[in-house]
């Protein structure tokens, strides 16, 4: 079964970028475009090194309800230039309906430029299961108990 979700193309959007798609029939994420403001469309963005930058798509969507949107990065950038999604996973809500933006972070030490229609993170629509918190006076024991980070192992 396939999820229906209604995509709005904002008024900068740019026409000829296409919309988000799975590269592969077994991708999990959809490539998101960087769909740059028309003033910005020739130049690119500046994302100093150790810099962030939030970069439009110029799309708006409707996640139903019980589903979430996961904005990753994508391994290319990370690899290649260091560019990775600062939230990851950046989360967007079924109600929310304004622009998706992807806060890029690069943590190499030169200056990347985001390029208008650049792939620049993924998309993944997964469902949600949502949960009350109740108050109690003891958690049941575990093997792990209280250990906390590294407490597993470090293999």
């Amino acid at each position: 079964m396939t999820l229906q979700i209604a995509v709005l193309r904002l008024p900068h959007h740019d026409p000829a970028l296409p919309l988000p798609d799975y590269a592969t029939a077994g991708s999990a994420g959809m490539d998101l475009y960087a769909s740059l403001q028309p003033d910005d469309r020739a130049e690119g963005l500046a994302l100093p090194s150790l810099g962030r930058v939030l970069v439009p798509t110029g799309l708006a969507i409707a996640i139903p309800e019980g589903h979430e949107g996961q904005v990753r990065p994508r391994s290319g950038l990370a690899v290649r230039h260091g560019v990775t999604v600062a939230n990851a996973p950046g989360t967007i809500d079924s109600d929310y309906r304004g622009e998706l933006g992807v806060l890029l972070t690069n943590l190499s030490l030169e200056t990347y430029w985001v390029s208008h229609g650049t792939r620049i993170a993924q998309l993944v629509i997964a469902p949600v299961t949502r949960a009350r918190l109740v108050p109690a006076e003891s958690l049941p024991g575990t093997a792990r108990g209280e250990g906390g980070f590294g407490s597993t192992g470090t293999h």
